[in-house]
């Protein structure tokens, strides 16, 4: 959910008259949002189109290279403009509900619904006239990456593997996570599934499955593959050593 294909919603703006599908989604940024993002915003209340933007907050500018984003702004400031810009409802989609506070000044009709409920969120929202606007909060999967790997963000001590001869390749762990870390793999017993190691995420959705074959392991890690080192006796030893004989 990232990125700002349809103009911000502009494309959608003048297209709605002339087609026949009731509703639209737009995907919009927090970057984008804040330097020129709003005024697409504006325009759509402009106009009564019925438009969801669903809005990824992640506090970086995750597909250029993470770098922050021009200013200052949190979900509680971007829900209140939406909101005193035309925007009805607003609602925040979070795998961490309970880190906001009671004393967290929303918007009213504002609602903070977990994760694992973003699709039901989604078929509410396409019976809404008018603009509404879901502000998704998690930081994005290679944002975590980039992080973690400058000691900048958590990082659990926990790795989780697929038993390849317990799998018996039926894909519920995809369809519970959604997550391109969970991929095929061909056995001579048929199609099974793996877990990427170089791009999980670690937010363990795929754990939600009703599945056997997970393995969790705790304090682990991945072993680091070394160079493979010549026998000093072997042909290419012998002449690099004869080419440095030969240098001096």
């Amino acid at each position: 959910m990232g990125g700002t294909d349809g103009a911000e919603g502009s494309l959608w703006v003048g297209l709605e008259s002339f087609v026949d599908v009731p509703h639209a989604f737009q995907n919009l940024g927090d970057g984008t949002y804040f330097h020129s993002g709003i005024l697409a915003v504006r325009q759509a209340v402009a106009s009564k189109a019925n438009i969801t933007y669903k809005l990824l907050y992640n506090d970086a500018v995750a597909m250029t290279g993470g770098q922050p984003i021009d200013g200052q702004l949190s979900v509680e400031d971007m829900a209140n403009q939406l909101y005193w810009e035309g925007v009805r409802p607003v609602i925040i989609v979070t795998d961490e509900p309970e880190k906001y506070p009671a004393s967290v000044s929303w918007p009213k009709g504002t609602t903070v619904r977990h994760r694992k409920e973003l699709e039901l969120v989604q078929k509410e929202l396409q019976q809404v006239k008018g603009v509404s606007a879901l502000i998704y909060d998690q930081t994005c999967a290679a944002e975590k990456r980039r992080r973690r790997k400058r000691n900048k963000f958590p990082n659990p001590a926990k790795r989780v593997f697929i038993n390849q001869e317990v799998c018996e390749g039926c894909g519920d762990c995809n369809k519970k996570s959604n997550c391109v870390s969970v991929q095929p793999v061909d056995t001579e017993f048929g199609r099974k599934r793996k877990i990427d190691q170089s791009n999980c995420n670690k937010d363990f959705s795929c754990l939600d499955g009703f599945c056997p074959s997970f393995v969790s392991v705790h304090g682990g890690a991945p072993e680091r593959a070394k160079p493979p080192t010549p026998p000093r006796n072997s042909p290419r030893s012998s002449r690099i050593c004869r080419g440095l004989r030969v240098r001096r």
